[in-house]
């Protein structure tokens, strides 16, 4: 008997390389959303059925879930110029990822959104994926099942691969208000968590994921974190909220003209928020034990940034 299809879009991205390996290693047959073949080191040994094409492209969203049991939908934008840019992808991409699968009779759909959408008005990015969440719904209704992972670190991922190049030339490294909380995970233990969903788990609900530290980390923490992972000690300074506007503010101007900063005045008031924790009832019964805590896995990633080329020794 045939392994059932997991269908994913989103696969080429940082999550997505982790997520196609882990589905792939739970039993499913996978099929991947791409605009060509994705070659990348963390998929070696995958099979993938490849379907040549976008989110905007209903004819390849049809291939994509003809036959398929599930739809993990990891697609999605985190960096836009607009609010408009963001729902494009955010929004309506789930929208049509939605629409495909109900037509296709997949059975159930795992929107992977963002910890970010508890709070649509901090910023565009948090709006565009409580409202992606919500256009989902309004397609499959109980056949969607949502997934909320916090902060994503990683081998592989490019953002917090800038934390670790600041730290290890930096050696006074800012730190943000003590009270504030941080939940984050580890991309290979956020998609095993997510291969559950997929699998059935927690079926039509939200579930919010996390390390073994649900409350979250306070920052000094994830930068004490980040220096024993590359060997070095840092300083450690409290830095003014203002700070963090005048760097929102700055990034506005460059997103003007015609760039598409990470730091904007959305994304500064995400990193002044002092609630990134997950509480008990967010959280799904019976998923995955975390495998990485924040040193050992920040150790790792570290270590595979090194072996990519990506980090100095």
């Amino acid at each position: 008997m045939g392994r059932s299809v997991a269908a994913i879009t989103g696969a080429t991205g940082f999550l997505g390389r982790h997520l196609a390996p882990v589905l792939d290693e739970a039993g499913w047959s996978v099929r991947v959303l791409a605009r060509r073949d994705p070659i990348h080191a963390l998929w070696r040994g995958v099979e993938a059925e490849v379907v040549i094409g976008e989110l905007a492209d209903q004819a390849a969203l049809a291939r994509l879930c003809d036959g398929a049991q599930v739809l993990v939908h990891a697609a999605g934008l985190i960096k836009a110029r607009t609010a408009a840019g963001f729902d494009a992808v955010n929004v309506s991409g789930a929208r049509e990822a939605a629409t495909a699968a109900r037509a296709a009779g997949v059975e159930r759909m795992v929107l992977v959104s963002s910890l970010a959408a508890r709070e649509p008005r901090l910023s565009h990015y948090a709006a565009s994926k409580r409202a992606g969440e919500a256009a989902a719904a309004e397609v499959l209704g109980e056949r969607l099942t949502i997934a909320r992972p916090p902060a994503i670190y990683g081998p592989g991922d490019l953002e917090t691969l800038q934390l670790f190049r600041a730290m290890a030339r930096t050696p006074v490294f800012p730190t943000f208000h003590p009270e504030a909380r941080i939940a984050v995970i580890h991309a290979r233990d956020a998609a095993r968590q997510i291969a559950a969903l997929a699998g059935g788990m927690g079926a039509g609900r939200t579930a919010t994921l996390s390390d073994a530290r649900p409350a979250g980390y306070a920052w000094s923490e994830i930068l004490q974190a980040a220096a024993a992972a590359l060997g070095v000690r840092r300083r450690l300074v409290r830095l003014p909220d203002l700070v963090f506007d005048l760097a929102g503010a700055i990034g506005a101007l460059r997103r003007m003209a015609g760039g598409a900063p990470i730091l904007t005045p959305g994304k500064a008031r995400e990193f002044r928020h002092l609630n990134w924790g997950v509480s008990e009832g967010e959280r799904c019964e019976g998923l995955p034990a975390p495998a990485f805590e924040i040193s050992a896995g920040f150790a790792e990633t570290v270590d595979w940034y090194r072996r990519a080329g990506w980090l100095g020794a």
